[in-house]
């Protein structure tokens, strides 16, 4: 009998990496900055929501989890200017402060999108399936931290340290059940689809003609098998 090879194995840290680059590679297409993580991770016995803005996500299916990331009031408002102002919004029109709703909303589509990226690379990559709800926002003062439960049955916590390309900093901490993904065959992971190839083969379809306008026979014959 032939030595089977090593099997692959991906674990708590290969996923991390995989959300770390995912919260990179939005925020900095989104913004047009540049986002980068420590190279050092924290291993955390429980995940908390701390000031200034912070924000969670649950996810479940394949294995289930919980993504926060708290962010400064300053790093928020690097984002939510810059990701504005990317899309064309006069600067004029931004608002000055961290608590308004304005800057919450914002931080929660951005943290939709990096979730969003993570599950779609999770199915691609792992081919397995998460779903995730919507992303709820907190503004909290300096004196008040919140201890989210995702009730998992052998949680394992990590924090990853964020900096903005102005040094103002945030956190992302994940709990997942304790997992690994083994590796049973070789296979291609599917490519991420490109956004911009979509818009251009959607516009390329032929437009779908409109049905002819019915004739008064066809009125009639309707009007007749309905009673009328």
């Amino acid at each position: 009998m032939s030595t089977p090879e090593k099997s692959t194995v991906y674990g708590t840290e290969d996923l991390l990496i995989s959300l770390c680059n995912s919260v990179t590679r939005v925020l900095g297409v989104a913004t047009h900055s540049q986002i980068h993580y420590s190279g050092m991770v924290q291993r955390i016995s429980k995940t908390c929501l701390k000031p200034d803005i912070g924000c969670f996500v649950l996810f479940d299916g394949g294995f289930s989890g919980l993504v926060i990331i708290n962010f400064s009031g300053q790093a928020a408002m690097e984002l939510y200017a810059n990701y504005l102002l990317n899309m064309g919004m006069s600067k004029d029109d931004l608002v000055s402060s961290y608590t308004s709703d304005e800057v919450s909303n914002v931080m929660g589509e951005l943290m939709n999108q990096v979730v969003g990226d993570f599950t779609g690379k999770v199915r691609r990559e792992l081919q397995t399936h998460i779903t995730q709800n919507q992303p709820k926002m907190l503004v909290l003062n300096k004196q008040v931290q919140l201890s989210v439960d995702a009730n998992l049955d052998k949680p394992e916590a990590r924090r990853v340290t964020f900096y903005t390309s102005n040094n103002n900093i945030f956190y992302l901490e994940l709990a997942i059940d304790r997992t690994e993904f083994i590796k049973l065959y070789d296979f291609e992971a599917q490519e991420a689809p490109d956004p911009d190839a979509l818009m251009a083969q959607s516009q390329a379809a032929p437009p779908v003609p409109a049905p002819p306008p019915a004739g008064q026979d066809d009125t009639d014959a309707l009007l007749k098998s309905l009673g009328m």
